[in-house]
């Protein structure tokens, strides 16, 4: 839980300045853009971005997947968001060099399988979080994996993993966690009490189609947030 006494709550697969403003409107904290990620429905091109973070009322996330770091780093450099979310299979030490370059926050996803918790190398994502803390990032992202498709699909799947495990990862975690992957206005209040996450972090459960933001879902969301206790 933020030291705010409410949880952080990130609205991602923004497209527009008129849903960033939708989610500020409604009490959201962040922000989320997407940009060349191929498997997104809600991926933007540079100028889209640059627009959104340009005009958006509330700190814009700015998400990458497994790019090099010089590409991150003219990304950055063009977008200038508030943070920047890695959201592939980069490495600990490039996390380290592109903190000792960027001025951003650094957001790093780990990524827990959709559905029942079968054969999760507990040991593999305890050493992810401590290698990415000691890297310099701000804050730790769970998110789902599909293993279902091919290939696999990283966020954005509108699926839910094990709470009980996200929660015993988040409750060591050396980092503040946002918690995504399947969280909607029905689930949210219960989500954040099992597993008390700094934050939460959705897309598709507040939308009326994809890349399109429902006022009335995220009002709703951020009521049940706010009737959420620790």
């Amino acid at each position: 839980m933020s030291k705010t006494g409410r949880c952080k709550v990130k609205i991602c697969g923004i497209t527009s300045v008129h849903d960033a403003t939708l989610a500020k409107n409604a009490g959201a904290d962040y922000v989320g853009i997407l940009v060349d990620v191929v498997s997104s429905e809600r991926s933007l091109e540079m100028t889209q971005a640059i627009r959104i973070v340009n005009e958006s009322p509330i700190p814009t996330v700015l998400l990458l997947y497994n790019r090099t770091t010089e590409d991150i780093q003219e990304s950055v450099n063009q977008i200038q968001p508030f943070a920047l979310q890695l959201l592939g299979q980069e490495t600990p030490s490039q996390v380290e060099e592109l903190n000792k370059t960027l001025s951003c926050e650094l957001w790093k996803s780990v990524y827990l399988p959709a559905g029942d918790p079968i054969n999760v190398d507990k040991a593999l994502i305890h050493d992810q979080m401590e290698a990415y803390s000691n890297a310099g990032a701000t804050y730790l992202l769970f998110d789902t994996v599909d293993t279902s498709q091919t290939p696999h699909r990283y966020g954005g799947t509108g699926k839910t993993c094990d709470w009980g495990l996200a929660s015993e990862f988040i409750s060591v975690s050396p980092l503040p966690v946002f918690f995504a992957g399947g969280i909607r206005p029905d689930n949210v209040k219960n989500a954040i009490e099992t597993m008390n996450p700094y934050g939460i972090d959705l897309c598709s459960g507040v939308e009326a189609s994809k890349g399109v933001k429902d006022n009335g879902k995220l009002i709703s969301l951020m009521n049940q947030v706010s009737r959420a206790h620790h």
